[in-house]
């Protein structure tokens, strides 16, 4: 990076992420732990390279906005999406589109077990990329899972579980030519190799499902849920959706409606009038009073939704040179970012086309949707900004990386065993800096260097590399799809983290044991066959054991 010199600081180069997770988790502060964690990474930097003193504590201080600045200029086209999606939400939403696509669920939707099913299923068809499927499942999703009392961290943790780890196993992603990129030559066939053993997302996926058909939770998540029935129960919600739907189809979030005062709640269906008032406060302080139109439908959703899923993969095909003879593969990988750019401008273009004639909104209003959409974005995106220089300054300054993975080269561990011991190691590095692509260009030429490529064992490194980067970046707090899962279910960051950590552990545990297995056989449907049925049996236990009972 420029400005910056990588260093060797040795075990005070993990100390920035371990701070700063304990930071987080101690006083429940995300913003606060990020930013001293960057701070005290640029101390220890200056302090190895020019000795401790007060001129040095004052340049750690000036270097700290430095890397947030080089951060949002290389991510520029990333936060101009999550803005853009954002304000497209919002529109969306004052539309009646989403209003209108709940009110459609409760009628076809019996059961909470279908709603989490469905929204497992919608974020394994986005599988573009795991930013956009993160918060365009959570905007599409939350509003059905309310309406069966599921915990937002029980949807958080569906939409984190059915992110990163399908992006990571689908061919036509931008994950997989990144993937591709790091293996070198013929990487993008490796990559799809590699596939069947990549544990942790595949048993994830199957684990996703599981749970969502059996509704055995255990731990936290089985706490957040009962707390989620218990205040459904205490608010005595009236079942009926034609009741709910007339008390919506007639409110304003201005204070005005015909035949009630109260305004009604953006994407929830409400009941009673209290439940209606307190919906209409929090309403009212994220949106400053827009119009929510009634004369909304279903399809006012669902083609805006289509437009961007197929525009975005369109713009991916534009920038990576598709249409002037570049591979589909190398193309949609070559700069997805600004496709999904191109993506969701159509999508907000396509929108005003639809609104706008029929007078679901005004223009003045379309534009004060897109203005909300983007404000409603800006935690989010300060804390990605924060997470990423964090990680800047853990592999551009301080070589965290490097030191864990030189640690690993100085274990004496048989080639057998050492797909586990990779997948450990890439675990950790991913919760300690937060990145999946971090980690994964960190331990894939230490595997080339260890494992000859037509040898047996190394799809089975390749695949625990992958499957490690993946479980770290799942549980880490400073993960930008972690964030972005919390953001789009609109769930406190801190509860989804504390709740999802024992699931993901779960696979992790059974995923370790089968890199073992998998590193003395070479064969990977024995490790999936055999994890299935152990996790199977886990979450049984788990289930009836005293940690899966609720308080």
């Amino acid at each position: 990076m420029e400005g910056f010199d990588l260093i060797s600081a040795g075990v005070w180069s993990i100390v920035p992420p371990i701070l700063a997770l304990g930071l987080a988790l101690i006083t429940k502060e995300v913003y606060s732990s990020l930013a001293i964690g960057v701070f005290t990474g640029m101390v220890i930097y200056q302090f190895t390279l020019n000795g401790a003193g007060f001129e040095q504590l004052v340049d750690s201080f000036t270097m700290v906005p430095q890397m947030m600045a080089e951060q949002i200029a290389g991510n520029g086209a990333l936060l101009l999406f999550l803005a853009l999606l954002g304000a497209l939400v919002v529109v969306i939403a004052a539309a009646g589109g989403s209003r209108a696509y709940a009110e459609w669920v409760s009628t076809h939707i019996k059961n909470a077990k279908m709603a989490q099913v469905l929204t497992a299923l919608l974020g394994i068809i986005i599988f573009v990329d795991d930013y956009f499927n993160c918060l365009t499942v959570g905007a599409v999703m939350r509003p059905v899972t309310d309406r069966f009392n599921i915990s937002r961290e029980k949807l958080a943790w569906i939409i984190d579980s059915t992110a990163a780890p399908i992006c990571i196993i689908a061919p036509v992603s931008s994950w997989a030519v990144a993937v591709g990129g790091y293996l070198g030559e013929g990487g993008f066939t490796t990559f799809v190799q590699s596939i069947p053993y990549n544990f942790y997302a595949l048993l994830t996926i199957v684990f996703v499902f599981f749970m969502c058909f059996s509704n055995r939770d255990f731990g936290p998540m089985r706490q957040a849920e009962a707390d989620a029935h218990k205040s459904a129960d205490q608010q005595q919600r009236i079942p009926s959706p034609d009741s709910a739907l007339e008390a919506v189809s007639t409110a304003r979030l201005d204070g005005t409606a015909e035949g009630d005062p109260l305004p009604a709640k953006i994407e929830t269906i409400v009941a009673e009038r209290d439940e209606l008032e307190d919906a209409a406060k929090a309403a009212v302080e994220e949106f400053k009073g827009m119009t929510i139109s009634h004369k909304g439908r279903v399809f006012d959703l669902i083609v805006p939704i289509i437009v961007l899923i197929v525009f975005s993969i369109l713009g991916m095909l534009y920038a990576g040179g598709f249409f002037q003879g570049v591979d589909f593969s190398t193309a949609v990988g070559e700069n997805p970012v600004f496709g999904l750019c191109i993506g969701v401008c159509v999508a907000l273009v396509v929108s005003a086309g639809m609104f706008l004639p029929r007078k679901l909104m005004t223009l003045s209003g379309y534009m004060e949707g897109i203005s909300e959409g983007v404000r409603s974005m800006v935690g989010a995106i300060m804390i990605l900004v924060l997470a990423w220089s964090l990680g800047g300054t853990c592999r551009y300054l301080l070589g965290t990386g490097e030191f864990v993975s030189g640690f690993l080269n100085s274990i004496g561990v048989g080639l057998e065993l050492l797909p586990a011991v990779i997948f450990l190691v890439a675990a950790f590095i991913g919760f300690a800096m937060g990145t999946s692509w971090g980690t994964i260009a960190l331990i894939l030429p230490i595997v080339i260097g260890v494992f000859p490529v037509e040898g047996p064992l190394f799809l089975v490194a390749v695949g625990a590399t992958l499957g490690g980067a993946v479980y770290g970046d799942h549980v880490s707090p400073i993960s930008d799809t972690t964030i972005l899962s919390s953001a789009g279910a609109q769930c406190n960051h801190l509860r989804h983290v504390a709740t999802q950590l024992p699931y993901a552990s779960v696979v992790a545990v059974i995923c370790f044991a089968g890199y073992v297995v998998a590193g003395f056989t070479g064969n990977p449907w024995i490790s999936l066959a055999g994890g299935a049925v152990v996790m199977v049996l886990a979450v049984l236990v788990l289930n009836r054991s005293k940690y899966g009972a609720a308080k």
